[in-house]
């Protein structure tokens, strides 16, 4: 007996993704059902999984399975499922509602740019395959039990911003989902999706690797046979239903590869991840040996929204003698690998293996080694052999792989060969570590580098200018990831690597080096005296002022020692943690520029006059703007800076 149905509002977001999935233009309509037998299988994994440790949750000798059923003269599909189904909050919170992050930021893109690639990526990256529905219904009721409950819930809704909930009766645990069917139109990409036909072949086409039976009754005429088994000439003709199974069922990843197409591999990619674009790589993988597995893995062609975000769901489904055990088990991989889907399966493991069992076990320890090794391995294959295809992977994930070199001292000396940076060789296109050794100046032992947070910042830099003048080439590290990765990368093909920024760049030969010494040595001696003024008029921002020995055309810059953190990160850290202080760095004067000549000259004449003051703050704002650091007292710099405007003007 049904309750009185409550009424509620889609959550905003949902509500938009809604009205964009009933009026979307995208065409190919019929993969609805695709999303609908996979949620239907991933409801049956969840119960299988559960029902090791909860025995009771199952009748005795029930099988799983997945079951369409077509009503003609009501024009309705509706896919059963006895999988684990959901309870009231499940289906307000799953159904009712997407949480997820940058969801509203799609949105608005999508209104935008109602593209049928922004529906595809919408789908694909927030995993809302149920909304698909609502392309070929104008209703939809859903009715669920959770396994273990005794209520069973109805969800009803027309696509039109709310949607109903009802405690209904349901003798066994899973879920309906009834589709009130939009009229055909083939035009618009909506067949009839009641008839057995038209069904049987988008389950064939999409949904042929499902673990479980996706059964149909396939209604057919039959005539009167005679006694030779042939259809009789008047024979009577009769109507006869019976249940069919549409899919095969095999596992994919057990099959050969001749015999399965790139197409189906594409297919099992979207069911398994709910990725709406096809993979970028796919790797069918059996390990044999002491241990055997199969192994299907694969590498998306586009990152998810949250994929940089705290939480991101990763880990490859691992199946033990056809039975998922876990649905997402991070262990099989390292975390810098969390891009890539698939499903691993063994016969070494228990069936009732514990997750904290698992993380222990020695063949998963193996399995993983074995994984890493062939996904590396791929990932050096498209490098070397499809750049085009590696350098969209690099946009996507490439600091992910960065992640790798700081975690995984195992595999540092393969991944450093796959690592990409911008560099000042060529503003349109990203080099490699053995790209900029191939091109090191004669004479030249380090690997040069300089952070920031952006390449316009970074280019334009003070700390650049001797490198330039030399010929030297710079590589650009952008990403916060590369400060902390260099932490871990001191040296490559026997190159030292060494930041533009930190420390003495001691450049040239020897003679060279020590021709410049002693000038500096000379001007240090010369300008003495200046250089402890501005030292005290500085002394709460800087530790230290000296002549410099690699600026040429730019007054001043603030170099750090060898092992501080860059300005960008320290700012990083403290967006996070208020308490962050920065640590003190050194201010660089450029003893041949007119501006620190002519401080000179005034310091000789008047040692007391208070604009060296104002000349010693400028610089240090200058110094500090030009690698895109925030002044100290930016009130204090503009006063200043339009006191000597009006002056010299």
């Amino acid at each position: 007996m049904s309750s009185q149905a409550e009424k509620f509002q889609f959550q905003a977001e949902s509500k938009q993704l809604l009205n964009l999935m009933i009026h979307s233009i995208y065409v190919n309509k019929e993969i609805f059902l695709r999303e609908l037998i996979s949620n239907a299988s991933d409801a049956l994994d969840k119960l299988r999984v559960l029902s090791i440790t909860q025995p009771e949750l199952l009748k005795p000798g029930e099988l799983f399975e997945i079951r369409l059923e077509a009503d003609k003269e009501a024009r309705t599909l509706t896919i059963k499922d006895n999988g684990i189904g959901m309870s009231r909050d499940d289906l307000i919170n799953h159904i009712g509602t997407i949480a997820r992050s940058g969801t509203q930021e799609f949105v608005n893109k999508m209104k935008e740019q109602p593209s049928q690639d922004n529906v595809k990526e919408l789908i694909g990256q927030f995993g809302v395959g149920f909304y698909s529905a609502f392309m070929a219904a104008d209703k939809i009721t859903i009715i669920s039990k959770k396994a273990g409950e005794d209520l069973a819930h109805e969800w009803e809704s027309e696509g039109e911003g709310e949607y109903t909930i009802a405690v209904v009766e349901k003798e066994s645990h899973g879920t309906e989902i009834k589709l009130h069917l939009k009229p055909v139109d083939v035009d618009n990409g909506i067949e009839d999706y009641t008839d057995y036909y038209s069904v049987s072949r988008v389950v064939k086409k999409y949904s042929d690797f499902i673990n479980y039976p996706i059964m149909m009754k396939w209604e057919r005429e039959e005539t009167e046979k005679d006694e030779n088994g042939m259809p009789k000439k008047d024979g009577k003709k009769t109507t006869v239903i019976e249940d069919k199974i549409l899919n095969s069922m095999k596992p994919i990843w057990m099959r050969s590869q001749s015999e399965v197409s790139a197409e189906d591999y594409n297919e099992f990619y979207k069911h398994l991840s709910h990725d709406w674009n096809e993979p970028m790589k796919t790797i069918s993988y059996k390990a044999e040996g002491a241990l055997e597995f199969y192994s299907l893995l694969f590498i998306p062609s586009k990152a998810p929204f949250d994929f940089y975000y705290q939480g991101y769901k990763s880990g490859l489904s691992l199946y033990v003698k056809k039975v998922m055990i876990m649905e997402s088990f991070e262990e099989l991989l390292p975390k810098y690998l969390r891009f890539i889907k698939g499903v691993v399966e063994s016969s070494d493991l228990p069936l009732n293996i514990s997750r904290e069992t698992l993380q222990q076990d020695r063949n998963v320890t193996q399995m993983r080694k074995n994984l890493t090794k062939k996904a590396l391995d791929s990932l050096k294959d498209i490098f070397s052999n499809e750049k085009e295809k590696y350098l969209s992977f690099w946009k996507e994930f490439g600091p992910a792989l960065k992640e790798g070199v700081i975690s995984d001292y195992e595999n540092r000396e393969k991944l450093l060969p796959l690592l990409l940076f911008e560099s000042s060789n060529d503003p349109t296109a990203l080099t490699s570590l053995e790209e900029y050794v191939s091109r090191m100046k004669d004479g030249q032992t380090e690997i040069y580098y300089l952070f920031g947070e952006s390449r316009s910042v970074v280019e334009n830099s003070p700390h650049l200018e001797v490198l330039k003048e030399k010929g030297y080439e710079v590589l650009y590290f952008l990403n916060p990831v590369d400060e902390i990765m260099t932490q871990y990368l001191n040296k490559f093909n026997d190159k030292n690597l060494k930041s533009a920024a930190k420390g003495d760049l001691n450049l040239g030969t020897k003679e060279e080096k020590e021709k410049v010494e002693k000038e500096i040595k000379e001007k240090t001696a010369e300008y003495g005296d200046l250089l402890k003024l501005v030292q005290g008029k500085l002394d709460k921002y800087i530790k230290e002022v000296k002549l410099s020995h690699h600026l040429v055309s730019a007054p001043a810059c603030i170099v750090g020692d060898e092992f501080d953190m860059s300005p960008y990160l320290e700012r990083l850290l403290q967006k996070d943690n208020p308490s962050v202080s920065f640590k003190k760095r050194v201010l660089e004067l450029n003893a041949k520029h007119p501006i620190v000549i002519k401080m000179q000259e005034k310091f000789h004449q008047d040692k007391d006059d208070k604009q060296l003051a104002d000349y010693s703050e400028l610089l240090l704002g200058y110094a500090l703007l030009s690698e895109g650091a925030p002044l100290p007292d930016s009130a204090r710099f503009n006063k200043i800076l339009a006191a000597l405007i009006e002056k010299s003007l």
